[in-house]
């Protein structure tokens, strides 16, 4: 069953699932959806046309799903789709997309958003990531699986943070962050691989070293960037991981690929 705090306010038509906890002073609007057993916990407003899956929690002063900060939005109908066992913390700000981009900002399962973080329109993050205090993402982000972006990092818009990459704190990241990247600083730059990262993940001494060596390669002096591709292409085609990075940065993108500062070695 539900428990609906005598202070919040449920506005008529919003769906709710089972053992959906809404505390005191929440509002939840109209068109809003909360899966099974989303918890919110005090003063949180879900409104817009919103989804929470099962199990996500909300803290007190978040504002989840109100319209996007964008000075070309004319109230479309657009939604903010969050997926399950998802952690909210105080004040985090999450907004629907815009005709300009998906009209979607899609969220997975079992993230973490610490205090003040900000997803703004037509983002698209994966499972597993961790936001840390006030990271802020940008229009028209994507922040794949496992990636991790540090407290107070700004996220420019269009970028791309691959899969398992980190990105410091204070970081302001302007270019692509390839699939298992670390980069951090002013103006990010590449300082290497997350090594901490692929071990804590599980990955094998063999992947890894076919990843260093791989990195070293693409950002080598030597050759074109299409060369270099090709070449690591051909050594480590059967090695998941490098072909990651490969394909990432073969895509068509709006952002150019985040650069190591020097000579490529991390």
């Amino acid at each position: 069953m539900t428990d609906i705090h005598p202070t919040a306010i449920v506005e008529p038509g919003a769906e709710l699932g089972e053992g959906v906890s809404i505390g005191p002073y929440c509002i939840v609007g109209a068109n809003t959806v909360l899966g099974d057993d989303v918890r919110l916990i005090s003063h949180a407003i879900v409104t817009g046309r919103t989804s929470i899956g099962a199990r996500t929690s909300i803290y007190p002063f978040s504002s989840i799903g109100h319209p996007p900060q964008d000075t070309k939005y004319r109230g479309e109908p657009s939604r903010l789709e969050i997926g399950a066992d998802n952690v909210i913390r105080e004040h985090v700000t999450m907004n629907p997309g815009t005709p300009h981009g998906r009209m979607l900002t899609r969220v997975g399962n079992n993230c973490l958003f610490m205090i003040a973080t900000h997803v703004a329109h037509d983002c698209s993050v994966g499972d597993h990531v961790v936001m840390a205090n006030n990271a802020t993402l940008g229009g028209h982000v994507t922040v794949d699986e496992w990636a991790i972006i540090g407290g107070l990092a700004g996220i420019h818009q269009f970028v791309r943070i691959g899969r398992h990459a980190i990105v410091g704190g204070m970081s302001g990241v302007e270019h692509d962050i390839i699939p298992y990247g670390s980069a951090m600083g002013d103006r990010a730059r590449l300082t290497g691989l997350n090594l901490i990262g692929l071990k804590r993940r599980g990955f094998s001494r063999d992947i890894v070293h076919d990843l260093r060596r791989a990195f070293r390669l693409l950002f080598a002096h030597e050759g074109t960037m299409s060369e270099r591709l090709a070449d690591v292409t051909e050594l480590f085609q059967d090695n998941e991981p490098v072909m990651d990075i490969v394909d990432f940065m073969q895509v068509d993108r709006e952002r150019s690929i985040c650069q190591p500062r020097d000579d490529g070695s991390e």
